[in-house]
């Protein structure tokens, strides 16, 4: 076959001979949108056919037999299960056995829909790179985003785990991941930055602000005039206040910054400063119900923000301006 599809024909194919792609990226499948999903199925049919490789198969006992695999539609071909279709329209994909082809073309296609969430997109960028060991540009090139896209989401591999997993489940958004990553070196300061975006829903902006101020405090503890007691200090107050906490120190005395985002969040700092008492599960609880009708932290910046921050270095010494 010279051309990449057999005949450049569509063909029916019976679903059950249809096998996953086993270089999928994509780990979830939302149920309510693949209902939907196989209600317009249901009416109107499969428009865009699936696109699959052909293999025969010998089996002992009853001789050669054909399956296809999947290399992309996987949605389509879930909601075409749950329509009842026997049968579903296919392109197969002539010649091309390739596990790499496979993987390309699913991440293309869920990029192109917009289904990869940040971690399975950050996850398959890397397949690309360790399994077929291809550059960060060949990898942008081939999925037609700049090589900035492709570095800043690997970097979000470099998270822990239960950070990874809140952006994998929405819990935060991969805005929130930017100033996290600038505190990858202070493990310390990025789990209290983590915690306070999760408990008081902090939005991007404001994680920013919180984040760039952590990053540059590194400089401002080199100072000579910085009693290293003083910055043990900070690490108390901000444990027992559970909010971050700067002391700056002058020649004479020095102030004592200490952050809230509602007055629910201030009324519970002045009770612990009243009181000498550290933060307890049902304080947590009630800054909880006092952040309102929003049930995940936000991200507040405009869709023109978004777009410029994806396409460049995350570690631009202009983020760690004051």
């Amino acid at each position: 076959m010279t051309t990449p599809y057999v005949n450049n024909a569509i063909f029916w194919i019976e679903v059950n001979k249809i096998s996953p792609n086993p270089f999928q990226p994509r780990r979830e499948f939302d149920e309510t949108a693949l209902k939907s999903l196989a209600e317009s199925i249901r009416m109107y049919g499969v428009l865009q056919p699936l696109v699959v490789t052909r293999k025969e198969v010998f089996r002992e006992g009853s001789g050669m037999s054909v399956e296809y695999e999947l290399i992309s539609g996987e949605r389509r071909l879930r909601a075409s299960k749950l329509a009842g279709l026997a049968q579903v329209p296919a392109l197969i994909r002539a010649n091309e056995d390739s596990s790499q082809l496979k993987l390309e073309m699913a991440i293309i296609e869920n990029l192109q829909r917009e289904d990869l969430n940040p971690v399975e997109r950050a996850r398959s960028f890397e397949r690309l790179a360790k399994e077929f060991g291809l550059k960060q540009a060949q990898i942008a090139d081939k999925v037609g985003k700049s090589r900035e896209y492709v570095s800043n989401s690997l970097r979000i591999l470099s998270l822990p785990d239960e950070m990874i997993n809140a952006v994998e489940q929405g819990k935060i958004s991969e805005g929130h991941t930017r100033p996290l990553l600038m505190l990858v070196d202070k493990p310390e300061e990025q789990m209290v930055l983590f915690k306070e975006i999760m408990t008081k829903k902090l939005t991007v902006r404001e994680a920013e602000s919180l984040g760039r101020r952590a990053a540059t405090e590194r400089i401002r503890n080199r100072e000579k005039y910085l009693d290293p007691a003083i910055i043990e200090m900070e690490k108390s107050f901000t444990e027992s206040l559970g909010t971050r906490v700067k002391i700056d120190k002058n020649k004479t005395g020095g102030c004592i910054t200490i952050d809230f985002f509602s007055p629910e969040d201030l009324r519970l700092i002045y009770e612990r400063l009243s009181t000498g008492a550290k933060m307890a599960d049902s304080d947590i609880a009630k800054m909880k119900e006092g952040a309102g009708s929003v049930s995940t932290p936000i991200d507040d910046r405009a869709p023109q923000e978004i777009e410029k921050e994806e396409n460049e270095d995350l570690y631009s010494l202009k983020d760690f301006s004051l």
